[in-house]
């Protein structure tokens, strides 16, 4: 086997490990329908090719992903390959949904693991922030709006990501769709493997360090694990800063970033929730987060009408004048909050009347 000159080391490794890096360019077809054209991607539990699909009508580009378990044991083998077939079939049905690449092959050749999904042309959220600059709040509450209930789609099919990031999030060219890629599933199936004939467990972390929170880190990911590395995107989003770039609390390890970014308080208050180091301390779900956005515009003015202390009651119905008479001008939310209060104005009057006449005959 001849090694193309002119390769870095890295570029070597793949070329000997792979074969479709060794397909590049060549007429040859892998699995007898794709033509491989280049490697778009490397991590360290396999490599992307993007490739054509010849046997379909108009050769339609295809991501090609060749996962890399680093075992040979046969037994071991063969319950990796039980695990590969039920977590890509979970992929297949998340790509139903039009925010999920389809996933349109997987197989085991000769030993090795492969996922074909659909391409997606666009760019991933780091080169767009490059380009065009950092979002402003309104942006991002659109941002939120459009990726949360994609997120709520995957966790409700009792899936966790694992790996949200900026660079997994694909703004499509076409339509301006935000796509989600890089699932974490099968990725984990490859890192839980361990070679019978190795004496030594290795740990393998599926994730990205800064935007993992410390849950993941020990093998237990939960659905809040996504929700806390959407919330360091988020940052990103805003900052154009790294994970690394953020200073941390040493006594909690919470991120400081409430001094890099211009967010109104209630909007603050929804992101620093979703960054919680505890996982017990953050929101639940992508839903929470989603009605939590729904309120935020309305939090102020709810919050001047839902005040505890109330003026003393001025006639016999319990009900303030001046405070009815600005009633009139208070939006429907307001009103509302001023009728319950005049109801239990009402109701307290009306059980200390009874309380006064039965508690005498008691005695």
């Amino acid at each position: 086997m001849n090694v193309p000159i002119n390769l870095s080391s890295f570029q070597s490794q793949i070329w000997q490990q792979t074969k479709l890096a060794q397909l590049c360019g060549q007429q040859k077809l892998f699995h007898e329908r794709y033509e491989v054209l280049r490697m778009i991607g490397r991590g360290g539990f396999g490599v992307t090719f993007l490739a054509r699909d010849v046997s379909l009508p108009g050769q339609p580009p295809c991501v090609i992903k060749q996962l890399l378990p680093k075992v040979s044991d046969p037994s071991v083998l063969a319950k990796v390959r039980s695990r590969f077939q039920l977590e890509a079939q979970m992929l297949a049905k998340l790509g139903n949904h039009s925010q999920i690449p389809m996933l349109l092959d997987y197989f085991v050749a000769e030993g090795e693991f492969y996922l074909v999904q659909e391409y997606v042309r666009g760019v991933h959220l780091v080169k767009l922030v490059r380009r065009c600059g950092c979002l402003s709040e309104k942006a991002l509450k659109s941002f939120l709006n459009n990726i949360l209930p994609l997120l709520d789609f995957i966790h409700n099919n009792g899936v966790i990501h694992r790996d949200i990031k900026p660079q997994n999030i694909i703004c499509c060219q076409d339509d301006g769709r935000l796509v989600l890629i890089d699932f974490g599933a099968v990725k984990e199936v490859i890192a839980q493997t361990k070679d019978t004939s190795d004496s030594t467990t290795t740990t393998h972390f599926v994730g990205t360090v800064g935007f993992a929170p410390p849950e993941q880190f020990s093998l237990r990911p939960t659905f809040g694990s996504d929700i806390f590395a959407l919330g360091v995107t988020c940052l990103y989003l805003l900052t154009g800063k790294a994970p690394p770039e953020f200073s941390t609390n040493p006594q909690t390890g919470e991120l400081k970033w409430a001094d890099a970014v211009e967010l109104s308080d209630s909007l603050a208050e929804i992101l620093g929730k979703m960054l919680k180091v505890s996982v017990n301390k953050r929101y639940k779900s992508a839903r929470a987060i989603l009605a939590a956005l729904e309120l935020e515009p309305h939090r102020t003015q709810l919050a001047n009408c839902m005040v505890a202390n109330h003026q003393p009651i001025s006639d016999k119905a319990g009900i303030n004048q001046e405070e009815r008479n600005l009633s009139e001008f208070c939006p429907p939310a307001a009103k509302a909050a001023i009728t319950i209060r005049e109801w239990k104005q009402r109701r307290r009057r009306k059980q200390q009347g009874y309380h006064n006449h039965i508690i005498p005959s008691l005695s």
